[in-house]
């Protein structure tokens, strides 16, 4: 190769780098759950994740090794195992916090306490609050973070398979009949479910289920065992740890058609409840249940 042709080589190479430069240097703006714009200089290198979800979902937006701290019962996460801990879902450490520089934090905006999110906003550094009610919600938070942390790219692939995959599960299941009457347990003492604006309960429908408590705009509402008993569900799910322990106090209620036909049934912990990048995991194995409810109960 000629002198000239080398020099030639580095120039495109240097201008190309520059080029890559400039763009990943260019201020970027979204706006976060709450309605409040986050706006930042430069994508984010050093970020906070508060919650186990926005963890994951800065996984799937391309953005992990930006990741610099998270909480207490986040670090889980394989890949997050060694990164520092700033406080749990109850408490923050606001000192460890400034002490890693970040340029941006991700925080779940109905599981931070009041307290904790006054404390957050008065350090100055952009928050993004996430609130994923939706399949659709969810899919956007990963977008803004790949915005946010200049992951674009490799955030809407994930966008793009989650889109497909949500898609073929509402197609194989969603409008199958009859309807299968659900009972999704959330906390057995006091006894928590879920109301029909959590996207649990949208599972449930896309999975060609009714949650028995849908009517109910809560959240995660607290209910009595006897207006279980009243709903009669056909299937009882949950998807905590100690689920199977759970289950097993539905069988003093025979009139329940879920205990008359044995369906009760405990999900993976780490994928349903988590909404984070194997939600999808959670709803097809809520999906499979429902469908052998809807075989046991109809005969």
């Amino acid at each position: 190769m000629s002198t000239l042709r080398q020099v030639l080589l580095l120039a495109l190479a240097a201008a190309l780098w520059m080029a890559a430069s400039v763009v990943l240097a260019a201020p970027v703006q979204v706006t976060d759950d709450t309605g409040q714009s986050i706006s930042l200089p430069s994508p984010a290198r050093r970020i906070v994740a508060l919650s186990p979800q926005v963890l994951e979902l800065s996984s799937a937006a391309g953005a992990s090794r930006q990741v610099v701290g998270t909480i207490q019962g986040a670090s889980d996460v394989p890949w997050a195992r060694k990164l520092p801990i700033v406080g749990d879902a109850f408490a923050l450490n606001l000192e460890a916090i400034v002490r890693l520089k970040p340029d941006l934090i991700l925080a779940w905006a109905s599981g931070t306490p009041p307290r904790e999110a006054a404390r957050l906003k008065a350090l100055g550094i952009p928050v993004f609050w996430s609130q994923t009610n939706t399949f659709e919600s969810l899919a956007a938070t990963v977008s803004r973070i790949g915005i946010l942390a200049g992951t674009s790219r490799q955030a809407e692939r994930w966008v793009f398979d989650f889109d497909r995959r949500l898609k073929a599960i509402r197609q194989r299941y969603a409008d199958r009949k009859p309807t299968v009457r659900v009972f999704y347990e959330v906390w057995e003492k006091p006894l928590i479910t879920v109301g029909g604006q959590q996207i649990i309960s949208q599972a449930i429908s896309a999975c060609g289920g009714r949650n028995v408590f849908g009517h109910l705009s809560v959240l995660a509402p607290t209910i009595g065992a006897e207006a279980v008993v009243e709903a009669d569900p056909q299937i009882i799910v949950t998807a905590s740890p100690r689920g199977e322990q759970w289950l097993k106090a539905w069988k003093r209620f025979p009139q329940i058609s879920a205990v008359r036909h044995d369906q009760l049934v405990a999900l993976s912990p780490d994928a349903l409840p988590r909404m984070g990048v194997n939600v999808l995991d959670g709803v097809q194995q809520l999906c499979s249940a429902i469908a052998t409810a809807r075989r046991s109960t109809s005969h």
